[in-house]
């Protein structure tokens, strides 16, 4: 049971992977869009860790799941997956919300009114939900509960640069 259940978990952080692939064209269309209209980039420097952070949730999720032996619990694991197709759900309400404005990187189009539609109505931040939610539920799909807490950890003192720049940016 556990080998084809590691595969599908295998296919499933590469579907994850083939959607940040995605993510970063949309970002980069979007990037040339804004820069186009007098977009200013702001707090580049955390942008590598971002980066190298997700990749490694990705690389961690697996390496765990194979070196650590670790089982498919379906109480857990089912609940965890539903919990990433609805991260998922959500990243995508706010691409498609925030449309050429949304970016991987924090850049700001002079002029732009605030967006407060969508998922916007209810946070100002709710992409970063999508990502603390996926972040945690990825890795428990397959209970790789050691990835699951190094990330969450990690991500939370990368999203406190992240938000306090996207807030000064947007307050500019």
């Amino acid at each position: 049971m556990s080998v084809p259940v590691s595969w599908w978990y295998l296919l499933l952080v590469a579907a994850v992977a083939g959607e940040r692939l995605a993510e970063l064209e949309v970002s980069k269309r979007n990037l040339a869009w804004s820069l186009s209209r007098g977009g200013r980039e702001f707090g580049h420097g955390h942008y590598p860790v971002m980066v190298g952070l997700h990749t490694g949730l990705l690389v961690a999720c697996v390496l765990e799941q194979a070196a650590g032996h670790r089982p498919f619990l379906p109480g857990l694991g089912w609940v965890m997956l539903a919990l990433v197709l609805a991260a998922q759900a959500l990243r995508w309400w706010c691409i498609a919300t925030l449309g050429p404005r949304w970016n991987t990187l924090v850049v700001v189009v002079p002029g732009l009114p605030l967006v407060t539609g969508g998922p916007y109505r209810f946070l100002r931040h709710p992409n970063y939900v999508a990502v603390v939610i996926e972040g945690a539920a990825l890795p428990l799909v397959h209970t790789a509960w050691i990835t699951a807490i190094a990330f969450t950890v990690l991500n939370a003192a990368l999203l406190r640069t992240r938000i306090n720049v996207e807030n000064i940016a947007l307050a500019g």
